[in-house]
């Protein structure tokens, strides 16, 4: 359907009543020249999200932590996570340099679970995406089989269920968003969807991007750190930073994107109580399998080369011990600070 003026402004006006409801992170793809692929995305939470760093080897038998009836599976590619508290997968990039980013979106609601079918808890989505698939186009096919029911849980220390979405993107630029609204899957699945923040739901999201391109990022862009905003801030933004084969230059426009799309550490805003500061940055670089990671308390930013990881069949889980608040300062690249650790056990029933 395609939208007139009229219908973009009622439906941008709608979503920016409602875009204050929705604790905040965003997540961009750069598109850029020589097969420059990076995407970026800011961990926007209340409190200290237990962040730490591990690498995941092939080969780790997995089930869905959903009761009985859980899938299973055999990880077919290692990859280095970002955790939430140590018990779920909210960010990483798998050694074939696909990235998932697990983004809060209040306005999920999930099939109800009775057993019967095959069962995954939502703090493994974003692992047995990366743990199974090498690209977008793969992902999408086989989650549109539904091969699994996905089963929330609370927030650890809270008392409301995490309520996420999903996206996912390759080494080629491809993206696909992945939503649960009314207790169905949603998938949306294009090169075109650069951009995710939380509320409101994708659909009315790119309806109010619409809106503010017809006005134009050089004339006006809306500056407040509402989710609606921050998508339009950064799906203006990605596609204006330069398109140079220099990938040290590529990552400072990218890094300034995710930046501009962030909360200020500690602000008070009392009539957008759900606002809640950037805690961490990533930063994936698809082609040279970089993974850059930055605290909002730290003063500078490390990262982790996937192309000289052990991600052999066998080889020990490892982990960056990060610290409370992510407050443990790394230098340059880091993984020669990973520790061989036992695994952490994902939330589940």
């Amino acid at each position: 359907m395609k939208l007139n003026r009229p219908m973009i402004s009622l439906i941008a006006a709608a979503c920016l009543l409602q875009a204050g409801i929705a604790d905040a992170c965003t997540r961009v793809v750069y598109l850029g020249t020589n097969d420059q692929i990076i995407t970026a995305r800011s961990m926007d939470w209340k409190v200290d999200v237990g962040t730490n760093l591990w690498v995941m080897p092939r080969g780790i038998q997995r089930n869905g932590e959903a009761g009985p009836n859980s899938i299973e599976w055999t990880a077919k590619y290692g990859s280095v996570i970002a955790t939430g508290y140590d018990v779920s997968t909210t960010d990483g990039m798998n050694e074939a340099g696909l990235v998932a980013n697990i983004l809060w979106l209040v306005e999920s609601e999930y099939p109800e679970y009775d057993g019967k079918t095959p069962g995954l808890a939502i703090s493994l989505w974003a692992q047995w995406v990366l743990d199974n698939f090498a690209t977008v186009n793969e992902a999408v096919a086989a989650l549109e089989q539904e091969p699994f029911t996905l089963v929330t849980d609370s927030v650890p220390g809270e008392d409301r269920l995490a309520t996420l979405h999903l996206s996912i993107s390759d080494s080629t630029g491809d993206s696909a968003i992945v939503e649960y609204i009314d207790g169905k899957q949603v998938i949306h699945h294009s090169r075109d969807y650069q951009v995710m923040t939380n509320s409101p739901i994708f659909d009315k999201q790119l309806a109010l991007n619409e809106y503010w391109k017809e006005i134009g990022g050089t004339v006006m862009l809306p500056g407040t750190n509402r989710a609606a905003d921050r998508f339009a801030r950064a799906s203006f933004y990605v596609n204006a930073i330069p398109k140079t084969e220099d990938a040290v230059e590529t990552l400072a426009s990218v890094f300034g994107v995710i930046r501009n799309a962030s909360v200020p550490f500690g602000i008070t805003t009392p009539d957008q109580p759900n606002i809640s500061s950037t805690r961490w940055r990533t930063v994936a670089d698809h082609k040279r399998k970089l993974y850059f990671f930055e605290s909002a308390l730290t003063p500078n930013t490390f990262w982790v080369d996937l192309k000289t990881l052990d991600f052999a069949e066998g080889a020990k889980v490892m982990k960056l011990d990060l610290g409370p608040n992510q407050i443990h300062t790394f230098s340059g690249v880091a993984n020669d600070q990973f520790k061989e650790t036992e695994p952490f056990r994902f939330l589940g029933l």
